[in-house]
């Protein structure tokens, strides 16, 4: 059976004007993303946004504006889904208190859980599309650069 699996998105920018990226491995995989993911039933895109970001990064967020839509097809790399990503600006509404790596998949532990994510900051103005895994974050850091890069 094949459906649209919606995932929502937070791009997190700091007063350096670096964005945050997580590093994860899941299903045998490791991929950098942005933090955020599945919309679960029943949620609206704010509010799966603000509980992904609770989950991951134990913070609570602030909705600033939307950003992208992804306007292209993608399958899913880990089923028969098509993906659908909303990706919005956000910020915090109080300090963070997220371990903050610099190199990625830094994990913490003995690196032998299932699901292992670090967070990082990334510099947009040298931030590549290939350093991101999946194509539509790949676009988001296109479109990051054309707005953020230089500022």
């Amino acid at each position: 059976m094949t459906y649209i699996n919606v995932r929502v998105y937070g791009l997190l920018i700091n007063n350096d004007n670096q964005v945050l990226l997580s590093d994860e491995r899941e299903y045998g995989m490791q991929f950098i993303k942005f933090p955020g993911g599945g919309l679960e039933y029943g949620e609206g895109l704010i509010d799966g946004l603000k509980r992904e970001f609770m989950e991951e990064c134990a913070m609570e967020i602030d909705v600033l504006s939307h950003f992208y839509t992804t306007d292209f097809f993608i399958k899913s790399a880990f089923n028969d889904s098509q993906i659908m990503s909303v990706y919005y600006l956000v910020k915090n509404t109080q300090p963070m208190q997220l371990t903050i790596k610099t190199k990625a998949f830094d994990f913490d532990g003995d690196g032998t859980a299932d699901i292992l994510q670090a967070f990082r900051w990334a510099d947009i103005d040298t931030l590549k599309p290939d350093d991101v895994t999946f194509p539509t974050d790949q676009r988001v850091v296109e479109l990051l650069k054309q707005i953020y890069a230089g500022k």
